[in-house]
């Protein structure tokens, strides 16, 4: 079962349950899913419905932030239901530990040496851990990294 067959059967779940956050949710990834899919003009692969997810997923976690510094707790809160919803068709997120091994292995890799080297270390590690991390942490972490070797 593809995760666009998955969602569509999740969606007409929660449709029946009578989860109105749930299929409201899972109808705006869809949308989002569509939306890319007519401006390519062909279907998503699983990977491309993966990003999409990902990415409505970072959207949230901004607004979450957002609803926060602004005083609003209950948006804040809507919008981590969201995110648990969308949650379980990620797949399952690297550890700290795999996280700086796969840092370390960027590094020797691209021969960093410099925070410079970013670009670089993040080049060759955003395939890696595309949908398993988050990328602004990654980013942090290995800007840190490179900080240490200047």
């Amino acid at each position: 079962m593809t995760l666009k067959e998955r969602i569509q059967a999740e969606t007409t779940a929660a449709m029946r349950s009578g989860d109105s956050l749930r299929r409201d949710t899972l109808r705006m990834v869809q949308n989002a899913a569509y939306n890319l899919e007519k401006k390519s003009g062909q279907p998503l692969t699983d990977e491309e419905f993966l990003a999409v997810i990902t990415r409505e997923v970072k959207t949230r976690r901004e607004s979450v932030e957002a609803f926060r510094t602004g005083g609003r707790e209950d948006l804040a809160a809507k919008e981590e239901a969201e995110i648990a919803i969308l949650g379980v068709f990620l797949p399952e997120q690297l550890s700290e530990a795999v996280l700086a091994g796969l840092i370390e292995q960027a590094v020797s890799a691209t021969g960093a040496a410099t925070p410079r080297d970013l670009g670089k270390v993040m080049g060759w590690l955003t395939p890696h851990t595309r949908g398993r991390a988050d990328g602004k942490r990654v980013s942090e972490l290995v800007a840190a990294r490179l900080a240490g070797l200047s």
